[in-house]
């Protein structure tokens, strides 16, 4: 799942420690994608420190239900046959396309609902206090934190999650998140032909798309 769709599990959560443990995994690869931590089973004197490591836990926990969830291996597969016209030509491969795709479309279905806000989602962000999540790098493994933090602080200024409230925004989203595996992904061309895509399919997941986000929230209330 994409950074929103994990913040939908914890939005009533007033910890910005554990609601920041829980995209860590995905904004540590997004920074770094050679970073490699494993806090899983780490306890820490401080209580924040554990949050967050709490928050991380149950990013892997929601992902885990998610990807083996029955809504994600029909609705990838399906939009990966619909995208492979529309990328014609390109280097991306369609499984990766529609694997992002869906978890995009889930995350504009969850602010153009209203189901959480990202203003929310960035007000957690900003409470967190730095030496905090230094503390929390450093004691899982991380040497050197600078390049986390710059792209940290780049994420919260520039606010990129407001643009996924707008469907037809999400091409453009999904070429930012291939070009960090293929240098030139898309042309103009396959932008629009993707955005047609993205657009038909999210009108018909409207009506059912919080069956998956139930479904998850039904194991994770066992566990």
């Amino acid at each position: 799942m994409n950074f929103l769709s994990h913040f939908y599990f914890d939005r009533k959560s007033d910890n910005c420690y554990h609601i920041l443990g829980t995209i860590l995994p995905d904004l540590l690869k997004n920074a770094d994608k050679t970073i490699v931590l494993h806090p899983e089973k780490l306890h820490h004197p401080d209580n924040t420190v554990n949050s967050l490591i709490a928050g991380w836990n149950k990013h892997l926990e929601v992902d885990r239900y998610f990807h083996s969830a029955d809504f994600f291996l029909n609705h990838s597969h399906e939009l990966k046959k619909l995208l492979l016209p529309a990328i014609a030509n390109s280097p991306v491969k369609p499984f990766f396309l529609g694997h992002i795709a869906i978890e995009l479309i889930l995350d504009n279905l969850l602010l153009t609902t209203q189901k959480i806000t990202v203003d929310d989602f960035y007000s957690h962000l900003n409470g967190c206090q730095i030496p905090v999540i230094n503390k929390f790098l450093t004691f899982a493994g991380l040497n050197d934190t600078t390049r986390f933090f710059k792209f940290f602080e780049e994420f919260k200024k520039s606010r990129y999650l407001y643009s996924y409230s707008k469907t037809e925004q999400i091409a453009y989203a999904l070429k930012r998140i291939c070009m960090r595996v293929w240098k030139d992904p898309f042309t103009p061309q396959h932008e629009e032909a993707i955005n047609e895509v993205i657009i038909r399919y999210r009108e018909a997941l409207l009506d059912n798309f919080m069956s998956v986000f139930d479904d998850i929230e039904s194991k994770l209330a066992i566990d």
